[in-house]
């Protein structure tokens, strides 16, 4: 993906404040050899750029001053509650060396699978995102993960997939995470009915002398006047 961005002189909390109401955002690209820059872009044209999820994990392109260069988004910074960028930071990349990003997952073939077809299991997606290694030019925009042989209550894990060439996982000490799972939906309660309910309660009343259920009272009858 590619943006266009201007170079800002001036820096501080009240440039940067009137750069916002100007429907500017204020930015700073860093890393490589070169010093750090103070970039402004569009916010309308960057709050739509980063809906797409490829701003977020690819390399993009960077016009500045009417030269091109490679950079990867590093930091967003929101408002609270307003739909506004308040700041954003991009790396510089080096296409000779390796760097540490992450990755999206993206999941396919689980209606197909045994575990959704025939068993009715649900699918939850326990991993969404991987942590790689690679060149700038190795890094996939996503990883594919294809959950169609998913058997009842049976997992994928990151061994049952294979990672794009020369792409390598940042493991952080853990041997083998779980991407998806298969697990079978909790059964249903189903409610006695109204009348069961009643017999119920009748079976369980006491009974009366002799074992007889005592009788129901009728009212007395008048006596004739002579």
């Amino acid at each position: 993906m590619k943006f266009v961005a201007f170079e800002r002189a001036k820096q501080g909390t009240g440039a940067s404040r009137r750069l916002r109401i100007s429907g500017k955002t204020p930015g700073i690209v860093y890393g490589g050899d070169t010093q750090p820059q103070l970039i402004e872009i569009d916010h309308n044209a960057l709050w739509h750029a980063l809906k797409k999820e490829a701003f977020h994990s690819t390399v993009l392109e960077m016009e500045l001053a009417g030269a091109v260069s490679k950079v990867l988004l590093r930091d967003v910074q929101y408002h609270p509650f307003r739909q506004l960028v308040q700041h954003i930071d991009f790396q510089r990349v080096d296409a000779k060396t390796r760097m540490t990003m992450k990755v999206p997952l993206h999941f396919k073939g689980e209606e197909e699978s045994d575990a959704v077809k025939l068993e009715h299991n649900l699918v939850n997606h326990v991993t969404t995102e991987l942590e790689v290694n690679c060149l700038p030019s190795e890094l996939p925009e996503f990883i594919e993960v294809d959950l169609s042989g998913l058997k009842k209550n049976g997992t994928v894990t990151l061994k049952d997939i294979k990672l794009p060439r020369g792409v390598k996982w940042v493991s952080h000490g853990k041997v083998n995470p779980v991407l998806a799972s298969a697990v079978a939906p909790a059964a249903e309660e189903v409610e006695a009915p109204a009348e069961g309910a009643a017999a119920a309660d009748a079976a369980a009343a006491p009974a009366g002398k002799g074992g007889k259920a005592p009788a129901a009272k009728t009212p007395a009858a008048k006596t004739a006047k002579k």
